[in-house]
């Protein structure tokens, strides 16, 4: 697995930064300011990036893991460990789907993950940048729209989303076909 430092970590990386405190870095010195405004600080075990947007960055999917609710335009501090980086492309099936059915998040958190990050089972099917976008968008009308269900037999619609949404991220299946199953 290739190591990533503060020469490489910026080019073609997924990573999940962690939200933390203005304090942890108000008294250390910031090592690279890019083009678009973000600030980053070099550390033995990572790197820490003050910024106002996350998600795509360049050529890089990073995602800030925020404490309470992120809007965008709002400058934040993340951290990441060097570990915490894994290669990113266009075209290769290097991510999956993951979607929060507990109470906390209302049954309605969808987020993606890269295949070599813990959180990976093999259950789970692998997409490209694209298909994990087109996907996300489905699975996200799913919860919160109904009319796609107009036509389908059901008993609970809570049931439905959930039973729908599970085939989406552990089979190659498409929301057409998935609905087929329940004409």
């Amino acid at each position: 697995m290739k190591t990533y430092t503060k020469l490489n970590f910026h080019k073609h990386t997924f990573c999940l930064w962690r939200e933390v405190s203005f304090a942890e870095i108000e008294n250390l010195p910031i090592n690279h300011k890019s083009k678009s405004g973000s600030g980053y600080i070099f550390t033995e075990v990572g790197v820490y990036r003050t910024s106002n947007h996350w998600g795509r960055a360049a050529n890089c999917r990073w995602r800030l893991i925020a404490d309470e609710n992120f809007k965008s335009q709002q400058t934040k501090v993340g951290f990441a460990h060097w570990t915490d980086f894994y290669p990113n492309d266009e075209t290769s099936k290097l991510f999956f789907i993951k979607v929060d059915f507990s109470p906390e998040t209302s049954g309605k958190e969808v987020n993606f993950y890269h295949k070599l990050s813990p959180d990976y089972e093999p259950k789970y099917v692998l997409r490209n940048a694209s298909e994990t976008a087109k996907t996300i968008k489905v699975i996200k009308e799913i919860l919160t729209e109904t009319a796609w269900s107009k036509y389908l037999q059901f008993d609970d619609l809570e049931v439905l989303r959930k039973e729908i949404v599970e085939r989406l991220v552990t089979t190659e299946k498409s929301f057409l076909e998935i609905k087929k199953m329940y004409l």
